[in-house]
């Protein structure tokens, strides 16, 4: 990573962008991760990806089978832009693919669904390594391919006659009560140097004007 080029772009933004900047990194991780596989309503998906840049989840994985992702920019509200998105949309089924790849990186695959072996939220143990929490679609929930392949399941106490909560407030219930149990805990949980340097640099990229020219004459003004 050029760090010459993420200071040379830091001087193109305002003193108080680039403090939120920054600002922002210090609370991203990369320990937790979502997964939504084939999530069909433009408001559901728009509400997760807001809840993960608030709770400073940086990556979120989007499972396409049958259903595209929509993001509906009413609510995301530009979350979208500040957060790494990974798609697999390339195959008839895609969720084996995805779950491979995070099992690859390292992250235990872990099912948000009532099941014979779950684990309550309140109880889940993170320090036992990186995390990818799974969302099924809004009508059946995750798929067989992710039951059986899921490392373990988690799910939210629930004492109603509802059997389940809207996919974006159980993302959102999930998400504020691991966030705060990570930051308590003595897990590293923050990005490494390297990936810090890698967002910043994506980050003013989005936030100049023509960065691509800016960028151009750095590497000219450099030979």
């Amino acid at each position: 990573m050029d760090k010459g080029l993420i200071e040379y772009l830091s001087g193109f933004v305002t003193e108080n962008r680039l403090k939120q900047l920054k600002r922002v990194l210090e609370h991203r991780t990369r320990y937790l991760t979502v997964v939504l596989e084939d999530i069909y309503q433009s408001q559901n998906a728009s509400a997760v990806l807001r809840t993960c840049d608030c709770f400073g989840v940086q990556d979120v994985h989007i499972i396409e089978n049958r259903n595209e992702y929509k993001i509906n920019p009413d609510v995301a509200l530009g979350a979208s832009k500040w957060l790494t998105l990974n798609y697999y949309k390339e195959k008839e089924n895609n969720t084996l693919t995805a779950i491979q790849k995070l099992k690859s990186e390292g992250y235990r695959i872990v099912a948000t669904t009532p099941h014979i072996n779950d684990t309550n939220l309140e109880d889940f143990d993170l320090e036992k390594g990186k995390t990818a929490l799974v969302f099924g679609t809004e009508l059946t929930g995750i798929s067989d391919i992710v039951m059986d392949n899921a490392d373990e399941f988690m799910k939210i106490p629930m004492y109603g006659f509802t059997e389940s909560f809207n996919i974006s407030v159980s993302a959102a219930i999930s998400l504020h009560h691991l966030i705060y149990k990570l930051k308590e805990s003595v897990i590293p949980w923050q990005l490494s140097e390297a990936e810090t340097d890698e967002i910043m640099l994506g980050w003013l990229r989005k936030s100049i004007k023509k960065s691509n020219v800016i960028e151009k004459r750095y590497y000219e003004n450099r030979q």
